[in-house]
């Protein structure tokens, strides 16, 4: 596969989506291929049938290829579920010599700090994302390199996550016959897809509605503040939908899609579909105001949840405020009158998100729409690892004194990894050795 090219892969509860991607020479995204499989296997963004995964993905793999004619080799993933949480932390290094300015050496360490801290059994650390550093004392520090001080401190949001589930996604890629490239939160995923850089300067809450999980990503002066996942999404409606009509879910889904509406004040009483009964039984009429006010309850629920994980975070205080409001994004967000619903729960603006940040102009509709907020998301996610190690390829080259040309092919460099590079290295060992 070309340096530039990227495939996010998105292992959702409902779909499995492989997404091919591009750069063009203005820095935007271009989406060659897409393959989308119906996903079995997953339940609340957690693989629990290995086999039928493994299937799934290489059904959305081999779709995305015949579309782009691309051969696809490495993904990156992502990652969310219901054993995803988030928590508060403070740490601080004392600098030997604080005649020498910070480096990055000095952050990595401070970071490596973190990750000894003690879990629950069977948790790992994810994602280890500093809000703001201290040099001696002197707070509200954005970008601390370069600056002298002997005492380094940073407030920094972790996220953790069971190690086993990671692990399981890792397998599933590997089984279905593909190089595992990198693994990112999906919250982060759809956040990069769907807000500008203003938004996430402001205050923004990210609400990513999926089949199984709703993702919640909050961001302030473009850092992220607060991560979520709560073990609801599209599914549950249906499920309602299916227990209170007496249907099946086919029809439940059908229905929720094409006459559902999160705001049953606005259908009238003698509005009704008529259902085909199965098998030689007879059609069952449904009214659309009873159809809603099943829907309107249970988007209630999912939006105060969610909206508790807000207030989590102190949206109340006023230096906290989220200016932007919300973002819904999400095969869930395209539910009519949702929008409505939540400006009047929470009382914060809100849009529906389209990840068509990044992309070319000229995308196809079907790309942009809410449903592939992460898939776009891994897509970005990877485009930038491969960046990354090709500009540090070339410094190699150059302090090796060898023509950029030359190492591009050549080995892999040793660089500044993220903590999910990490994570990546060990999810892969770990399964290499399992074999």
């Amino acid at each position: 596969m070309e340096h530039n090219i990227a495939v996010g892969l998105d292992i959702g509860t409902t779909k499995i989506v492989a997404m091919i991607g591009r750069k063009n020479e203005y820095g935007k995204v271009e989406i060659l291929g897409i393959g989308k499989s119906k996903s079995l296997g997953v339940h609340r963004g957690v693989v629990n049938n290995i086999t039928q995964t493994i299937q799934s993905i290489q059904q959305a793999v081999q779709e995305a290829e015949a579309t782009s004619e691309i051969k696809i080799e490495g993904v990156t993933v992502g990652i969310a579920g219901q054993h995803i949480r988030s928590l508060q932390h403070s740490d601080y290094i004392t600098r030997p010599n604080s005649d020498l300015v910070i480096d990055e050496n000095d952050i990595d360490k401070l970071i490596n700090q973190v990750h000894k801290l003690v879990m629950l059994p069977g948790e790992e650390i994810i994602h280890v994302l500093p809000q703001e550093f201290k040099v001696d004392g002197q707070a509200e520090i954005k970008e601390p390199i370069g600056m002298y001080g002997g005492r380094l401190e940073a407030n920094f949001h972790v996220v953790v996550g069971q190690v086993s589930s990671i692990r399981n996604v890792g397998r599933c890629v590997q089984s279905a016959g593909l190089n595992l490239e990198g693994i990112t939160l999906e919250p982060l995923a759809s956040a990069n897809a769907v807000l500008s850089q203003e938004e996430k300067e402001a205050g923004v809450a990210l609400i990513d509605i999926g089949g199984g999980t709703t993702d919640l990503a909050i961001f302030r002066d473009g850092i992220i503040r607060h991560t979520a996942v709560i073990p609801f999404g599209g599914n549950v409606i249906t499920e309602d939908i299916k227990e209170g009509c007496s249907i099946i879910e086919k029809q439940a889904e059908l229905l929720k899609i094409k006459f559902g509406s999160a705001w049953p004040g606005e259908n009238k009483d003698n509005e009704i579909v008529s259902i085909p009964g199965l098998r030689g039984r007879e059609p069952k009429e449904i009214t659309l105001k009873n159809l809603s006010k099943i829907i309107h309850a249970r988007v209630v629920e999912i939006v105060e949840q969610v909206y508790v994980e807000i207030k989590n975070y102190g949206h109340e205080e006023q230096k906290k405020k989220l200016i932007a409001g919300i973002v819904l994004t999400g095969g869930g967000s395209q539910l009519k009158h949702l929008k409505q619903l939540v400006e009047y729960i929470t009382g914060m603006d809100t849009r529906i998100g389209y990840p068509n940040e990044h992309l070319a102009g000229d995308s196809d509709d079907d790309v942009t729409s809410p449903l592939y907020a992460t898939a776009v998301g891994l897509v970005l996610d990877g485009l930038k690892r491969h960046e990354r190690k090709r500009a540090e390829q070339i410094e190699e080259a150059k302090i090796n004194d060898l023509k950029p040309q030359e190492i591009i092919e050549e080995k892999p460099v040793k660089e500044r990894r993220s903590f999910l590079d990490k994570l990546t290295e060990r999810v892969k060992d770990f399964l290499d050795n399992a074999e």
